[in-house]
């Protein structure tokens, strides 16, 4: 009996560490950068989630929104925005990308953008259609996404697995124990 209980526990962890992994995918809320600037013909907004990575997988998310800076005139359907990013904290190349529309909406663009450390990083929106040019400055600070490691979230289930195993084991006594009066 006491082989089966070490038998769950075991494929119990294991399950517990594969689901971690999946639990990484979450991040936490963006937050606008710049809001509402009317810069030549756009009225721009940028929100952010500037998680930074270790795996040069792009962290650093950005949303742009544009407008048409006059009340009803519409936005061009070829307006496209750059978002580049550069450190400020230490040396280090700036990284740009071009923005996507979501769901083929000029209005609504995103792009993500590798950012190797955490800092301070200068970041920069250009936006360009047929009804002409702007510019937005912005500074971010990247961090890491704030999850535990699964280290330290090994360190911190230990109590709750240990006091399960021991209410287990006291749940097998008993019953044994009740059995063996009964026989």
């Amino acid at each position: 009996m006491m082989a089966d209980t070490r038998a769950t526990t075991c494929v119990l962890m294991c399950l517990l560490f594969v689901c971690a992994h999946a639990a990484r995918a979450h991040d936490g809320p963006p937050y606008p950068i710049v809001s509402n600037q009317l810069l030549g013909p756009y009225r721009i907004s940028v929100w952010t989630d500037p998680d930074t990575t270790d795996d040069g997988t792009p962290g650093g998310q950005f949303w742009v929104m544009i407008d048409a800076a006059s009340a009803g005139a519409s936005l061009a359907p070829d307006v496209r925005a750059q978002v580049t990013v550069r450190p400020l904290d230490r040396a280090g190349s700036p990284v740009s990308g071009k923005a996507t529309p979501v769901n083929d909406d000029p209005a609504r663009q995103f792009v993500a953008l590798t950012m190797d450390h955490e800092g301070r990083f200068a970041v920069r929106v250009e936006v360009e259609g047929t009804t002409g040019r702007a510019s937005a400055d912005a500074e971010i600070l990247a961090t890491y996404d704030s999850r535990p490691s699964r280290v330290v979230l090994a360190v911190y289930l230990v109590p709750f697995v240990l006091v399960g195993f021991l209410w287990t084991t006291l749940l097998i006594r008993r019953r044994r124990a009740h059995a063996r009066r009964n026989s």
